[in-house]
């Protein structure tokens, strides 16, 4: 059960329409009943209050608000079941093959599971491709609405400086969970810890692994692309020897 973790995708999708410009940053979006009544963690958005694309998408990253999703789900899908289907749809094109979506949130849902692989996979994805919203968004320790001050639940923003990103889960089944991104000179590596016991479990697991991973691995280049690496004989050709590389 990916918990929060699932608003990744719905991150992923919403940063899409925006490039897509399907969506703008500054476009108001009209709160649902659904929106509004959302349980579980929220941003606290109301009807008859508009709200922003640019708030709505601080509200889920930053708090984690389930109802910031659904608005969000509705603004770019009509419903959170069409939504629902863009996730699937993107979750299939990324290789996610133990992924399936039932809603933007992660709320629980017998049918909505994913791995701990496909969620680095998701990670990634979101990192490459969506660079500058990932950087304005995901290392934001704090954020206000509707008076109501909430901090970004991912405990590594404050311990470890090199850790950007990325996002916390939590439902009971699922147990804590952590997504943590960390960039220490050229190299970056991302943790997916899943079932922790505790909060502070979770950020200090999580810390490890990081640790770990750079302390015991290292990224070393082979062979630059499109360079040949290797002179191979022809036989009968046109020319005798023929450059080959990667």
């Amino acid at each position: 059960e990916p918990a929060s973790l699932t608003k990744l995708m719905t991150a992923y999708v919403v940063f899409q329409a925006l490039r897509d410009k399907k969506l703008a940053l500054e476009q108001a979006v009209p709160v649902s009943e659904r929106a509004w009544r959302a349980t579980g963690s929220k941003m606290f958005i109301e009807p008859r209050k508009p709200v922003t694309v640019d708030e709505l998408i601080r509200g889920m990253v930053v708090q984690s608000g389930n109802d910031a999703c659904i608005a969000l789900a509705e603004a770019v899908g009509g419903s959170e079941e069409v939504f629902a289907q863009m996730m699937n749809r993107e979750a299939e094109r990324l290789g996610m093959k133990g992924t399936k979506f039932m809603n933007s949130s992660g709320l629980p849902d017998p049918q909505h599971v994913s791995t701990a692989r496909d969620l680095q996979v998701l990670a990634a994805a979101l990192i490459r491709d969506f660079p500058a919203e990932y950087a304005q968004y995901y290392s934001q320790k704090e954020f206000r609405y509707n008076n109501i001050t909430q901090s970004n639940r991912n405990r590594l923003l404050w311990l470890d400086p090199t850790v950007d990103g990325v996002k916390t889960g939590h439902t009971e089944a699922a147990g804590y969970c952590l997504i943590a991104s960390s960039k220490r000179g050229e190299r970056r590596l991302l943790s997916v810890l899943l079932g922790a016991t505790s909060e502070a479990s979770r950020a200090q697991e999580s810390q490890k692994l990081l640790n770990w991973g750079f302390q015991f691995f290292d990224a070393v280049k082979l062979y630059d692309a499109r360079a040949p690496v290797k002179e191979i004989e022809v036989w009968k050709g046109a020319r005798s020897t023929l450059k080959a590389g990667f």
